[in-house]
């Protein structure tokens, strides 16, 4: 075994009150662990939290509490490129080598252009002879244990001050095993980096460290010398469940018999429109057990198995989230002129001559559907193969079909690139069409102009909710004459000009660190007075912004939630959805409450002015709605007062999103009414419509520890609600985004 001396100074690895949870499930519970210097290795069963640890501790996972400090640095709140520059790197489980990359690349690829690390391609190859021999072969050519040389080798390349290693041994063959054994010993003892190793192997992990954490159910048990765990059977046993497998007992027919006799029995037939009853089971010895409380390895409930159930067969992970880039990687000074090369392809180089002239990098993309070729940078038939269907889905020869598509794959193509000064794009209703799709799938504060034939007219479903500049191109964007030349340059100039004062993404991240929080608020003329309390509580540690809740209000909200400029929603204003499910005129899209689904972020809403339903004047209402209640607010918006129907359907809707959000939630029910209308002696209250939407809520809201509806007696402008919002958010926020 291994002896190493902890030298003195800060720890490598110090870890306090771990909290870290997926959806419900909490998978570390407070976990508190110290790694000094050398070797410390961390075993548990499968499903123990150990690769949620790992990833916790890389950024790959983000803790909802606790702190992650790295030779004194805390870096809990940091993004995994930016742990990585502090020296932690990470040999993740399975290997993950990029199976067209031969190893030499793998290598030179890790390396970069660092002169003066401790680590180098030729040390590597001294370390692991087997790889020099094989550096011309594929990621995909090597066995099991040479692609395990390389994760680790990727690793060391990085000069890491801090090793984090999951599952280093697994599916290898003990020849290799013991090779990588005797090389983490030989790496302990060299000092150069601190090592914490997450390994099934009992041999192993007491080999390598001295000390040895053992995890339960997501918590560190205890942290123990590695020589008496080596040497207690029985503690592997009770502990682990585990130990050396030449050791273990074989299973007697007995007790497979046993196992086969608990696990049988346990399906329950249910019909349609009949409650189930609570159907005994019976176990061993005449003892009936519930059937909530059946039997299974992980001593999980039914209840949690059937939540588990229902959470698979929700849409997958969204590819925003999966390919994010951060923000300050995202800002660069390459300006994209976008759009359709085959039709405006000589306007479009004029605007990218313009540019260049201005000394501003540029990079063309062509989005045209048509197949012709092109000498755009980026060819039609690369952004078309972002396409979930393929590039045959978007040359389809449909107009309309290939369109659509191909708006589609420009969003996804645009959401993986990096260093973008902004993008700028010409056209019509088509080339507007594909072009603002892919700058609305870019953050806030990146420049984006569309000069476009219908910029005159209703431009709501192309802008959305970003900040896209619509220029009216006056004459159509069809050739090059005295107006167009003049439209086009003004708009090359004034993208240029952008572009020239956009921070550079080191500033933008220093900015970022120094601002406060920022919190997206809904608001409504009528729930005005809760917003304004709310945001004189909290603008002194957060940067309070507005929304007004007109449908695009709510979307632009959304947006810089998914652009991650928001630490945190107060969507008290809800009223959107309403005028979605009613058909009002200022309507929420389906993808309402979206962001907070996607992104996790600490979300607290209500049903501000869900008592109404917006349409324009008084004439303009429909004919079915003639008989309703109506409030004239102003000549433009008339007021339509909702029903007790409409209320659960608002209710049922926005309780299945509620469901969907994986991270903290606390929604508020005002007993005393959702707006100023709705409060007594006022034309708008009805306390039965607002029951029957407060109990669709409770009936559909799957109610946890993380996931909450609270009901406040009291109107939603009275400051008891006001009190009661203050409270919920501040007790969702992580601590360090705080402010004292």
């Amino acid at each position: 075994m291994a002896e190493r001396s902890a030298p003195a100074g800060k720890a490598a690895l110090r870890i306090d009150d771990l909290q870290v949870y997926y959806g419900e499930s909490h998978a570390l519970q407070g976990v508190s662990l110290t790694l000094e210097s050398g070797v410390l290795s961390v075993v548990g069963r499968n499903g123990m939290g150990k690769t949620t640890l790992c990833n916790t501790i890389t950024g790959l996972k983000r803790a909802r509490s606790g702190s992650i400090r790295v030779n004194g640095r805390e870096v809990s709140a940091l993004e995994p490129h930016e742990i990585h520059r502090l020296g932690v790197g990470y040999v993740p489980q399975g290997r993950r080598v990029w199976p067209s990359l031969t190893v030499d690349e793998h290598l030179r690829l890790a390396a970069g252009s660092r002169r003066d690390s401790a680590w180098t391609v030729e040390r590597v190859y001294q370390t692991f002879p087997r790889l020099a021999e094989r550096r011309g072969n594929g990621g995909s050519q090597l066995s099991g244990g040479e692609q395990q040389m390389l994760a680790i080798s990727r690793a060391l390349l990085s000069d890491p001050k801090l090793l984090v290693m999951d599952e280093p041994t697994e599916g290898l063959a003990p020849v290799i095993v013991d090779q990588v054994e005797k090389m983490l010993v030989e790496l302990g003892r060299e000092g150069e980096m601190a090592i914490l190793v997450i390994e099934q192997n009992i041999g192993v992990a007491t080999a390598v460290s001295d000390r040895v954490a053992i995890m339960v159910n997501g918590r560190v048990n205890r942290v123990m010398d590695a020589k008496a765990l080596a040497a207690d059977r029985e503690l592997q046993q009770r502990l682990l469940g585990v130990g050396r497998h030449a050791e273990e007992e074989p299973v007697t027919p007995a007790a497979a018999a046993q196992a086969a006799s608990q696990l049988a029995d346990v399906y329950r037939i249910e019909r349609a429109g009949v409650q189930p009853a609570a159907v005994p089971v019976q176990g061993a010895g005449g003892v009936y057990r519930p059937v909530t409380d059946l039997p299974n390895r992980w001593n999980v409930p039914v209840t949690a198995m059937r939540q588990a159930a229902v959470d698979k067969t929700q849409p997958a992970e969204d590819f925003r989230q999966v390919f994010a880039i951060p923000f300050a990687e995202r800002i660069g000074r390459t300006v994209l002129v976008a759009g359709t090369f085959d039709t405006k392809g000589r306007e479009l180089r004029f605007v990218a001559k313009r540019l260049k002239a201005l000394k501003i990098p540029v990079r063309t993309v062509d989005l045209s559907t048509s197949g012709k070729p092109s000498s755009a940078d980026v060819p039609a038939g690369q952004v078309a193969a972002m396409h979930r269907g393929g590039p045959s889905a978007v040359m389809s020869g449909d107009r309309g079909g290939s369109v659509a598509a191909m708006a589609e794959a420009f969003a996804r193509w645009i959401e993986r690139e990096p260093g973008i000064g902004g993008v700028i794009s010409a056209g019509g209703s088509g080339g507007t069409t594909l072009a603002t799709a892919g700058m609305r799938a870019l953050p806030v504060g990146v420049p984006k102009i569309m000069v476009s034939t219908v910029a005159a007219g209703d431009v709501g479903k192309y802008v959305g909710g970003a900040d896209i500049m619509m220029f009216h191109s006056v004459a159509d964007v069809q050739g090059l004459n005295s107006i167009t030349e003049a439209v086009l340059s003004n708009a090359a100039h004034a993208m240029a000009g952008m572009v020239a004062q956009l921070p550079t993404g080191e500033q933008w991240e220093a900015r970022r660190k120094l601002a406060r929080p920022a919190v997206g608020i809904t608001m409504f003329g009528v729930t005005t007075p809760a917003v304004q309390a709310v945001t004189r509580r909290l603008e002194s540690d957060y940067d309070c912004l507005v929304f007004h809740a007109t449908g695009i209000g709510g979307r632009a909200m959304e947006n810089l939630g998914d652009s991650r400029l928001l630490s945190g929603f107060i969507d008290l204003t809800t009223t959107e959805v309403a005028d979605m499910i009613v058909g009002g005129v200022f309507p929420a899209t389906e993808d309402r409450f979206g962001a907070a689904i996607r992104t996790g972020l600490p979300y607290v809403g209500s049903v501000g002015a869900l008592d109404m339903v917006n349409f324009g004047p008084r004439d303009t209402v429909p004919e079915r709605f003639r008989s309703r209640k109506f409030v004239i607010h102003n000549p433009n918006v008339t007021l339509m007062r909702t029903t007790r129907d409409e209320n659960r359907a608002f209710g049922a809707w926005i309780g299945e999103r509620l469901n969907r959000m994986n991270g903290p939630v606390r929604f508020l029910l005002p007993e005393g009414g959702v707006s100023l209308l709705d409060a007594p002696g006022q034309a708008f209250f009805d306390p039965e419509a607002d029951e029957a939407l407060f109990e669709a809520i409770e009936r559909t809201v799957r109610v946890s520890p993380t996931r909450q509806v609270m009901r406040v007696k009291a109107n939603i402008n009275d400051p008891v609600f006001v009190d009661a919002a203050v409270a919920a958010f501040e007790g969702i926020m992580p601590k360090m985004q705080r402010r004292a």
